[in-house]
C-alpha cells in the first residue's frame, strides 16, 4: 500500500529497507533453507508418511498458497499453520492478525496440545471502565477506539507453537507474509466489501482511513510499514512484538489514549493448556478449554443429541421438529456458558461436571418435544447474551505424517478496534468488548467480568476429531456464538447423516441461544421460508435472518485420503499437496 498523505511520520531507515532486503533475498532461496545436511539425514531418517498428502482448508487463495510452499519445503502441520496465520495478518486484514488473538489445537506425534493465545486486559483495566457515571454503558467505547484495546497475543501464540513442534526455521515460516506486504496482493471485492461497511464506524474516531481508504477491489495492495514490522519479527523472534521496537510503537500509539503500555506487552504470554476431550459415537473430539466456552457447549450439545436418539428418530433434517429439538439442547448449553465460565486463571471453572455424562442425561430429559418454547425458563444445570461478533477467520491443516492443527483467532469485530498502530501498520482488537461490559446486566457472568490481566471469553472453537487415536476431522469456523453451534450441525451432518463434505457444509445452518429467547436465526445463504418458517413461527418462534454467513473450513480423512472443504458461503480454499 502506498499510504495516502496524512500527518508526516519519521522515513524508513537505512535498517529498514535493509531488512526487508534482507528477507527478500531469503525469499529467492526460499526452499533451499530447509534441506538439513546429508549427514543429519542419514543419521535420522524421515518420518513414514500415513497419509496420501498434505492438505489444507483456508480463507484465501494467498493463504493455500503459503501453505504449498512451506510443504514443499519440507514443513510439517504446524509451520504451514504459523505461516498461513502470518499471511492471513496481510492479505485478510479483517480478521486475520497480529494485533489480535486466537486458540490453536494441535495433534501431533500422536498427542494433543492446545495453544491459548487468548487476548488479555491491561492492567490498568477495571471492571466498570466501560460505564458513565449514571451506571450506563458508554455506546462504541468497547468496540471502537483504543480503550477497546487488549493485549495482542496472535505473535505469541505462533512463536510458541512453532518453536516448539515446528520443523522450518522461524524466518522461513514468516517468508510469504513478507512477500505479500512488500510487494502486494490483489483485493478482492469481499474484501472491500467489509471495509467499507465498517469505515463508517471508524471515520473520525481512528487513524482507520489513513491506511485502508486505498482497499479496493482489484488493486495490488501493498503495506511496507506491515513488511517491515514481520520483517522484525522474522530476524529477531516472536517476543521481538513484546519488547522490541514494535512493542514501542505499541505503546506510544496507546499512549494517552488506551490502556495498553510497554509493561502488558512484555507480560503477555501464551500458554498451553490441556485440552478438552470426550468420548462420542466412537470418536474422540479434541477441542478448545475454557477461556473457550465452545469445547464445552460442543460437546454438551453432540452428547445431549444421543441421549435424545429414541426423540431424533425419524425426523428429517432441519425440519421444524428437529429444529425445535436441537434449540431445547441449546437453551441449555448457553445458559451453562453465560453462569460459570470465563477465565480458568481467574476461577475455578466446572469444565469436568458440565461434560460429565451423568450431568448431560439429566440435561437431555429436560428437553420434550411438546415443549412450548419459553413457556418455563431455561436455568444454569449445577445449581446456584447477546449474539458475539461473528469476525473471525480459521483454518484446518493436515500434513502427510498425521498431524493437524485447527486454528481460530481474531481481531474480535470487522478491522478490530480501527486502531492501526501507526509506523508497524497493523490492526489492534476490540477484544475487550467479549467481557461482560455491563455487570449489572441480566446477562452478566462474573467470571467474564472486567479485571486486570484476564483473558476475556470466547466462542472460538477450533477441533480435532479422532478415531484410533488418528485425525478423522479437523473443523472450525468464525461466527461468534454460532460458532460451536454451526460446528455441532456440520459435524451432525458428516457423522449421523453421513453426508458428504461439501454436502454438510452447504446444508441449512441455524443458530438459537438462550437470549434473545423464542428467536432463531437462520443465515441469507440459506433462510428459512415458507412451510419450515410457518411451522416454526407455529411452536411460538421468532424466526430472524442474520447479516452474517458462515466460513467453516474442515478436512475429513477417509482412510489414507484428506478430504478438505471450504464452505461455499465464503472464499475459501481447500487444497490437497501431494
Amino acid at each position: 500500500m502506498s499510504v495516502p498523505t496524512r500527518a508526516p511520520r519519521a522515513p524508513f531507515t537505512s535498517l529498514s529497507l535493509a531488512r526487508i532486503a534482507t528477507v527478500s533475498a531469503m525469499l529467492a532461496a526460499f526452499t533451499g533453507g530447509a534441506v538439513a545436511p546429508a549427514s543429519a539425514l542419514a543419521k535420522t531418517p524421515p518420518p513414514k508418511a500415513v497419509l496420501d498428502a498434505s492438505a489444507v482448508a483456508v480463507p484465501d487463495r494467498y493463504s493455500a498458497d503459503t501453505a504449498q510452499q512451506i510443504f514443499a519445503a519440507g514443513g510439517k502441520a504446524v509451520d504451514a499453520a504459523v505461516a498461513v496465520a502470518f499471511t492471513l495478518a496481510v492479505t485478510c486484514p479483517d480478521a486475520g492478525n497480529l494485533g489480535g488473538g486466537g486458540f490453536m489445537t494441535v495433534f501431533m506425534d500422536g498427542k494433543p496440545y492446545f495453544l491459548d493465545y487468548r487476548e488479555r486486559a491491561p492492567q490498568q483495566a477495571t471492571r466498570d471502565m466501560y460505564l458513565d457515571d449514571k451506571s450506563n454503558l458508554l455506546p462504541g467505547m468497547s468496540t471502537v477506539g483504543h480503550r477497546a484495546v487488549a493485549v495482542p497475543g496472535t505473535v505469541a501464540g505462533m512463536w510458541e507453537a512453532q518453536q516448539r513442534f515446528g520443523k522450518l526455521k522461524w524466518k522461513q515460516v514468516l517468508a510469504p507474509a513478507i512477500r505479500y506486504a512488500t510487494d502486494g496482493f490483489q483485493v478482492e471485492p469481499w474484501l472491500q466489501q467489509r471495509r467499507d461497511a465498517v469505515a463508517k464506524n471508524f471515520t473520525g474516531k481512528t487513524n482507520f482511513d489513513a491506511y485502508f481508504s486505498t482497499l479496493k477491489a482489484g488493486v495490488t495492495y501493498r503495506q511496507p510499514e506491515l513488511a517491515e514490522t514481520l520483517s522484525r519479527i522474522a530476524s529477531d523472534g516472536g517476543r521481538e512484538f513484546y519488547e522490541g521496537r514494535t512493542a514501542d510503537l505499541i505503546a506510544q500509539q496507546m499512549y494517552g489514549h488506551g490502556l495498553v503500555t510497554k509493561q502488558d506487552l512484555v507480560q503477555y504470554k501464551a500458554v498451553w493448556r490441556q485440552p478438552l476431550a470426550a468420548d462420542w459415537n466412537g470418536y474422540r473430539v479434541v477441542t478448545a478449554p475454557p477461556p473457550s466456552s465452545g469445547g464445552v457447549g460442543l460437546i454438551q450439545m453432540l452428547k445431549m443429541k444421543a441421549d435424545l436418539k429414541q426423540a431424533f428418530d425419524g425426523l428429517e433434517l432441519n425440519s421444524a421438529p428437529y429444529i425445535h429439538l436441537i434449540a431445547q439442547i441449546e437453551d441449555r448449553v448457553f445458559a451453562d456458558r453465560q453462569q460459570y465460565l470465563g477465565d480458568p486463571d481467574a476461577y475455578k471453572m466446572p469444565t469436568g461436571k458440565l461434560i460429565d455424562d451423568a450431568y448431560l442425561a439429566q440435561r437431555a430429559d429436560e428437553v420434550k418435544p411438546d415443549e412450548v418454547p419459553g413457556a418455563s425458563p431455561v436455568k444454569p444445570g449445577l445449581g446456584d447474551e447477546a449474539l458475539e461478533k461473528a469476525q473471525t477467520t480459521h483454518f484446518s491443516v493436515v500434513d502427510k505424517w498425521g498431524n493437524a492443527v485447527s486454528n481460530t483467532y481474531t481481531l474480535n469485530g470487522d478491522f478490530g478496534s480501527g486502531v492501526v498502530v501507526d509506523g508497524a501498520g497493523f490492526l489492534l482488537n476490540d477484544a475487550m468488548d467479549d467481557f461482560v461490559t455491563k455487570p449489572a446486566s441480566a446477562t452478566s457472568s462474573e467470571p467474564n467480568t472486567i479485571a486486570p490481566g484476564r483473558r476475556p471469553l470466547s466462542s472460538m472453537t477450533p477441533t480435532i476429531v479422532l478415531k484410533d487415536n488418528k485425525v478423522s476431522l479437523v473443523i472450525g469456523t468464525p461466527g461468534g456464538s454460532r460458532i460451536l453451534t454451526s460446528i455441532f450441525q456440520v459435524m451432525t451432518d458428516l457423522y449421523d447423516f453421513n453426508m458428504a463434505p461439501t454436502d454438510a457444509l452447504a446444508a441449512m445452518r441455524f443458530h438459537h441461544q438462550l437470549l434473545p429467547p423464542k428467536t432463531i436465526y437462520f443465515e441469507p445463504y440459506h433462510p428459512a421460508t415458507g412451510e419450515l418458517a410457518g411451522q416454526l413461527q407455529a411452536l411460538g418462534y421468532t424466526i430472524e435472518t442474520q447479516s452474517f454467513n458462515g466460513d467453516v473450513q474442515m478436512i475429513r480423512i477417509d482412510g489414507t485420503k484428506p478430504e478438505p472443504a471450504a464452505d461455499p458461503r465464503g472464499a475459501g480454499v481447500a487444497r490437497v499437496m501431494p
